[in-house]
């Protein structure tokens, strides 16, 4: 799908992406961002902290987040395409039981100037959508999948069992479901994924409201829905699907995983969280490569189209555009498939 902002963009050689910003906090973040002048940003979710059944109260805080000076230059000069999370959607951690999500889904595409026509506004089963950027060799695919409107019920310890295992080991109050028909997803939204995975561009980033690689948390990701995250390994395999790389918000902390069990190449995962939000306690990662920040950050993938193997480099960056961390590989080590 194309859409108006995406149609001015080339090739995109830098796209920023941030999660987790407090419309009620100031977000001096915005400052180091807008310095980059990328060719994109990806809101990924938690863009707001809406909590609310009160729509009322949900457009409000929108509107504080829109009245930020960084954010009016952001919006002024640099495309910008959003996913909402669960504190944007309405509710901590809420999915498909959420009652208010179809006046949020109208609030929130309102917000961030969603064309009248896009299916984003009348799909039955929520906001998914991708961006296609470029052309020829040079070509940059963004999906965004909806892991909120669908998803089935979380599966909870006990509050003995969280106090006493869980938050000791840094640890979420959640377990993967033992339902195998549980999804995030939902069986349409899939089936729209597998589509989108079997198109062609050189680089296809999921951009997920969610963590997706590591294993376990306790908190909430793809690790909760085991089936979800084996299908889409799966489908990787089944389609010869190069170039995927995962982006990622949520969890107040920054890391970079990597993951490559039964599979033909590695998949990295930046996680960017948050704009505002910083949590101490980070969970442990078996996929974790380096250390976390627990401080302000926000990502940036630079593409170096020039080269006759493109190189890419993914880093997180501080509150005045620092690096923290990076990695860089070239394109064809996550393109085996010919």
């Amino acid at each position: 799908m194309l859409v108006s902002c995406a149609t001015a963009i080339a090739a995109p050689s830098k796209i920023l992406f941030g999660s987790c910003g407090h419309q009620d906090k100031a977000i001096p973040i915005f400052d180091a961002i807008n310095k980059e002048q990328a060719d994109l940003f990806m809101f990924l979710g938690d863009n707001i902290y809406g909590d609310t059944e009160d729509m009322s109260v949900l457009a409000d805080k929108y509107q504080r987040l829109g009245q930020k000076p960084g954010f009016k230059t952001l919006r002024a000069n640099t495309p910008i395409i959003a996913m909402w999370d669960d504190h944007d959607y309405g509710e901590n951690d809420a999915g498909s039981e959420y009652p208010k999500k179809q006046q949020s889904r109208k609030i929130m595409l309102d917000f961030w100037q969603e064309p009248a026509d896009s299916a984003r506004r009348t799909r039955e089963d929520g906001i998914y959508t991708s961006y296609t950027y470029g052309e020829g060799e040079q070509t940059v695919k963004v999906i965004m999948p909806d892991l909120r409107f669908n998803r089935a019920p979380l599966n909870h310890v006990s509050a003995m069992t969280y106090q006493l295992e869980r938050k000791p080991a840094k640890q979420g109050p959640y377990s993967p479901t033992t339902d195998k028909n549980a999804s995030m997803l939902g069986e349409s939204q899939w089936r729209w994924l597998e589509q989108e995975l079997k198109s062609d561009e050189k680089i296809k980033i999921i951009a997920s409201s969610l963590q997706l690689l590591a294993d376990f948390t306790g908190w909430e990701s793809w690790a909760n829905y085991p089936a979800d995250r084996e299908r889409l390994f799966a489908l990787i395999k089944k389609h010869k699907v190069n170039g995927v790389i995962i982006f990622s918000g949520d969890t107040h902390w920054g890391e970079l995983s990597k993951y490559q069990q039964n599979l033909d190449y590695p998949l990295y995962e930046m996680t960017s969280s948050g704009l505002t939000e910083k949590w101490k306690d980070v969970s442990p990662n078996k996929h974790r490569v380096g250390d976390y920040t627990h401080e302000v950050n926000y990502g940036d993938l630079t593409i170096d189209w020039q080269k006759a193997d493109p190189t890419i480099r993914i880093a997180l960056k501080g509150i005045k555009g620092d690096e923290i961390m990076h990695t860089e590989f070239a394109l064809s080590t996550i393109s085996p498939y010919q």
